[in-house]
């Protein structure tokens, strides 16, 4: 009954801390749903956009005996049957059925040759669902083989097939043409029907790429181009395809749906595979074994490493947003607290024991923050995602931290009946224990940043987890801070407060003065905007990181704002045309190789180009090229090639290069082993011509418009705008910067809220104060100028540790955070300030700061002079 009087009289304050309560839960078990609902749905998307050859799971049997050919359908179904239903239990939800998606069985040979002939290849290809796949353009489908002479005047199977319209002028061949394939065991095809795919993007084509283009292969030392390509055959002539006339492979595609899979899975998958790969392996079949063709593993492996960084970064940022969201509850309990200690003082005071004491006020905050709690846990549930473990924990420590924290006080500060103490007037120092705790604890936080900086991390964050070590390193930090600004603040505006008093004005020495006297609880507020400030700054500034090291991985991964490599020579009309082309300020041509180092197997990549008019296509990007200057042939070799003086080397022509310095990479070509970069004139002086094959080109056109004004198809062309889109628009990178703005926003809410409980708290005492002062001849403004000076060092001081903590995170948890999966694989090396976010803080700090102590005025102004001197006699 006394609960429910004292929360009618102190409504405000009750619902205030519930609200808060609220929020808070709300953020702490919805965060960690909406967390892993985006992380689940970054690996779905994924593993969809990698081709499926890497995801489905492939089952292949090469047969070479005659007893090993499956001869029709049935024979291909018996055997997709005994493979599904050895898919292991965690496999067998995520496999499509037959016949959906990209799951298909085929039978294809390879390296077939057309008989006759050096350089064409034609292969016979069986596909279980062609005819959901291909559009006939010509002819018709593939029917039942016959049988034809072949050229020792024996029969041959003669097999109907479909021809690749691509293949149609680039092989040669057209409808009703005949061939024979095979050195020996000849094979004849007949040509019945020309195809097309119906969707060539479609992700099902990455298994069967030989069938969807015909392949132009350059082989050693060969002046001609070996041709080849996959005809289409039909069912009936599967019993023609075997294993001991000619190179034959089958397949079951098992389609991997990704839909189905989350992050919390992985480790399952990644054993199931091997399982099911294990228990392929032993599946024979003559003198032959199966094997499962997969990159699933390799996938699941690299994306939990991103996610592993992901989990570090989020605990880091979600951890802060957690305690300033508790410390925010703390100091919405510390104000109902204040607003009771007069009717629990009386309680205390007519013989209340201290438990009966304690027990009224923390009943009365449970029942302020538990339904706040619950009401915050049931909202999160409208939150998409799985639930886990802190998804419950949270609301329940928000509840025992505010009770924890209200029965403590309490305790503490009822033990004797009478407390009343003048904490303005004179302030207690701290005992010799205290400030030996504080020392240590100081010492031990750099210790801990220190050995995180020169040790980095003692285990696999991918494999075993979060390291303890760099979780407790920031929290450490924090509370280091936090002490030094307790113990320190008070000594610069001591100072002042001497220069203040040589004065003639008396509103800066008081408000200074009351500033340098603050009770105990300004701990408090202390405590929740140092952290708030520290981590908004810390995730602007990893945010801030991560784009710039984007945005450098992308010029060095292409080297120019657009660039065109082709494997061999561009046709000097095409370049004429790109550099005519609307748009286009500056072309540099290159051209690139593999030459002799020597005259023995020493190979190494180069590249000839005018370095200069390459920087000048650079202009306003992160990348600065070195000069390139000397007589004869100069050349910047690597560091592999390092300390060799004069070299001679093999390339159109024999020619000797002069080393004239050192490079650790050349952006866009090479990064590692041996390369080296010579000027673009330097097969002219080999006694050759430049075979220009690339092209670095600058302007406002888009890489689309150069390819289609180029027009040559096996021409590459790449944009350093369309790289640094697809780093910056990976799913797992857009939810850590989205998570970081909410909680940047999130904390920014937190310290203005610390604020203004802060004001209220004080409130009272300040009033009297100002009051008081009043009957001295204290004007309103002058008010207004001593509560603004009397909570303004808090903050101000406040917010420089905060920043510099905030700044000096990153560094010091360097080692153990990589955000290079989220940066192009390029280390974020340095980060650099952003003051836009901490400033724009920090003035909404002072703004409310301002504003509440002008509203704070503006009410005490209204109060009756005599009502306050009497209260407070």
């Amino acid at each position: 009954m006394k609960t429910l009087v004292l929360a009618r009289a102190h409504l405000a304050a009750v619902a205030v801390l519930g609200l808060l309560a609220l929020s808070a839960s709300l953020l702490v078990a919805g965060a960690p749903r909406a967390l892993q609902q985006a992380y689940d749905q970054a690996m779905r998307s994924g593993l969809a956009a990698a081709p499926a050859v890497q995801t489905d799971l492939a089952v292949r049997f090469q047969p070479y005996a005659a007893a090993d050919t499956l001869s029709g359908l049935d024979a291909f179904e018996i055997r997709d049957r005994g493979f599904r239903e050895d898919l292991p239990a965690q496999l067998k939800p995520l496999v499509s059925a037959p016949g959906v998606g990209t799951g298909h069985m085929s039978a294809k040979t390879f390296d077939t040759p057309v008989t006759g002939s050096r350089h064409d290849f034609v292969n016979l290809a069986w596909l279980s669902d062609a005819d959901k796949r291909v559009d006939w353009v010509s002819g018709s489908a593939p029917g039942a083989p016959t049988s034809v002479k072949g050229p020792e005047g024996k029969p041959i199977p003669l097999l109907e097939v479909g021809l690749l319209d691509e293949a149609v002028t680039k092989m040669g061949m057209k409808v009703g043409d005949v061939r024979t394939l095979g050195n020996s065991d000849h094979v004849a095809i007949k040509v019945v029907g020309v195809f097309r795919a119906k969707d060539p993007a479609d992700r099902y084509w990455s298994h069967n790429a030989d069938v969807l283009h015909v392949n132009l292969v350059q082989q050693p030392g060969a002046a001609e181009l070996d041709r080849y390509t996959t005809v289409l055959t039909s069912t009936e002539s599967l019993g023609s395809l075997n294993g001991k006339a000619r190179r034959l492979v089958y397949s079951w595609v098992f389609a991997f749906d990704a839909t189905r899979a989350g992050t919390t899975d992985i480790e399952a998958l990644t054993g199931a595979v091997a399982g099911f790969k294990r228990l392929v392996t032993l599946t024979a079949s003559g003198y032959t074994t199966f094997t499962l063709d997969t990159r699933l593993p390799e996938l699941l492996a690299a994306f939990n490493a991103k996610l592993a960084t992901a989990q570090t970064v989020m605990f880091l940022v979600l951890g802060g947003l957690l305690v300033v969201g508790i410390g925010v509850i703390v100091l919405a309990v510390q104000l109902l607290l204040e607003r009771l200690d007069p009717a629990l003082t009386l309680i205390r005071a007519r013989g209340g024991s201290l438990r009966q004491v304690s027990s009224t006020g923390t009943a009365l905050v449970a029942l302020a923050v538990a339904p706040g709690a619950l009401a915050g846990f049931a909202l999160s549930t409208l939150v998409a995602g799985p639930v886990s473990l802190f998804v419950y924990l949270g609301p329940v420590l928000v509840l025992l931290a505010s009770t924890a924290f209200a029965a403590v006080r309490l305790a503490l500060t009822h033990v004797a009946p009478l407390h009343e103490r003048r904490g303005d007037v004179a302030t207690a120092r701290p005992s010799a224990k205290r400030i030996t705790l504080e020392v240590l604890v100081v010492g031990l936080a750099l210790t801990g940043a220190y050995l995180l900086r020169s040790r980095g991390l003692t285990t696999s964050v991918a494999r075993q987890g979060q390291d303890p070590f760099l979780l407790l390193v920031p929290v450490a930090l924090t509370v280091a801070a936090a002490l030094v600004t307790l113990r320190c603040y008070p000594y610069p505006l001591r100072l002042i407060v001497r220069a203040a008093a040589r004065g003639r004005l008396a509103v800066p020495f008081l408000g200074l003065t009351r500033a340098a006297r603050a009770r105990s609880f300004t701990a408090l507020p202390v405590l929740i905007l140092l952290p708030a400030l520290a981590v908004s700054v810390f995730a602007s500034v990893v945010s801030s990181g991560i784009t710039t090291t984007q945005e450098l991985a992308a010029w060095r991964k292409v080297g120019a704002p657009i660039k065109v490599t082709l494997d061999g020579e561009l046709p000097a009309a095409a370049v004429e045309k790109v550099r005519r082309l609307a748009g286009v300020d500056l072309v540099v041509p290159a051209q690139t190789g593999r030459v002799q180092v020597g005259f023995g197997g020493e190979r190494a990549q180069i590249i000839a180009v005018d370095l200069a008019a390459w920087q000048r296509t650079l202009d306003g990007s992160p990348l600065t090229l070195p000069s390139l200057t000397g007589s004869g042939i100069p050349a910047l070799v690597s560091k592999d090639l390092a300390g060799r003086g004069t070299m001679e080397i093999g390339w159109q022509s024999r020619m000797k290069v002069e080393t004239r310095g050192v490079i650790d990479a050349v952006p866009g070509f090479f990064t590692s082993g041996k390369f080296m970069v010579v000027p673009l004139s330097a097969n002219q002086a080999g006694g050759t011509r430049v075979q220009v094959n690339t092209l670095l080109i600058a302007g406002s056109v888009s890489g689309d418009a150069v390819a289609r004004a180029l027009a040559v198809p096996r021409a590459v062309v790449e944009s350093q705008a369309t790289v640094l889109a697809d780093i910056q628009h990976d799913p797992l990178t857009d939810t850590i910067r989205t998570t970081l703005v909410v909680v940047t926003v999130a904390l920014a809410v937190y310290a203005l809220i610390a604020v203004i409980i802060a004001l209220v708290i004080s409130a009272a005492d300040r009033g009297r104060a100002v009051s008081f002062l009043r009957t001295l001849g204290l004007s309103a403004g002058q008010a207004q100028r001593l509560t603004v000076l009397e909570i303004s060092p808090m903050i101000v001081l406040t917010a420089l540790a905060g920043l510099a903590l905030g700044l000096g995170l990153p560094a010091a948890l360097g080692p153990g955070v990589d955000l290079s999966s989220y940066t192009g694989d390029v280390a974020v090396g340095s980060y650099d300030l952003d003051l836009f976010t901490p400033t724009l803080l920090a003035a909404g700090l002072t703004a409310v700061a301002v504003g509440g102590a002008y509203v704070h005025t503006a009410i005490s102004r209204r109060r009756s002079l005599g009502s306050v001197l009497r209260v407070g006699d």
